[in-house]
């Protein structure tokens, strides 16, 4: 992780102390194709990471294929054939408008995100049916490692915010967000903190 970033976090005493616990992280951007990056994310919505991983893995099984299958092989797959792998209809319905808007090119490819702001690359994505800010906020951290973002919906980093904070309840989005603006333009190593701060989140294999 950026020394910048750590130096930065620590001159909060509250975070000074998680980093001081939890020690380094390491985060390596996955640099994946965004079209799979946004298969992950979808999977991954409100499961566990142990549950999702054995779903991802059924799916790609589907296609017989060494690699992470292609957009085309995915629209030529049925919404039941994806659902075999333990996929709920909407996601199945969501991964199959993600791959169509892969191939129309409304989904960036690598080289493209390099050129595109988080906003920008926000309000393309967003566009998507089955495409919320989380998913995108998962993309910008695991895949491309943006340095300044900060899911304040996400349930894992309230969560570690209650416990490193002593706070009796979670803090609504709104606080977290006002709070966080402390952290910028590092706070991604900030919500990296506070999601081991709760056991860690469950999205950090991707």
């Amino acid at each position: 992780m950026n020394k910048c970033a750590i130096e930065h976090l620590r001159a909060d005493p509250v975070m000074a102390e998680l980093i001081g616990q939890i020690g380094p992280i390491r985060h390596r951007p996955n640099r994946l194709p965004p079209f799979q990056s946004l298969v992950h994310a979808v999977i991954h919505q409100q499961l566990s990471g142990k549950a999702a991983g054995t779903i991802l893995g059924r799916f790609c099984a589907i296609f017989g294929e060494s690699a992470f299958p292609e957009p085309a092989h995915v629209l030529k797959t049925s919404t039941e054939t994806l659902r075999a792998s333990g996929l709920s209809r909407a996601k199945a319905a969501y991964i199959l408008e993600i791959a169509q808007k892969t191939e129309d090119g409304m989904v960036p490819t690598l080289g493209e995100c390099a050129r595109l702001t988080d906003a920008e690359i926000m309000e393309r994505l967003t566009a998507i049916k089955g495409v919320g800010r989380w998913t995108v906020e998962m993309l910008l951290i695991f895949n491309l490692g943006r340095p300044d973002v900060f899911p304040i919906h996400d349930l894992g980093m309230r969560r570690g915010f209650q416990i490193s904070h002593g706070r009796r309840k979670m803090p609504e989005p709104d606080q977290l967000a006002r709070h966080g603006r402390r952290w910028a333009p590092f706070r991604t190593a900030a919500a990296l903190y506070l999601w081991r701060a709760a056991d860690g989140p469950g999205t950090g294999g991707w």
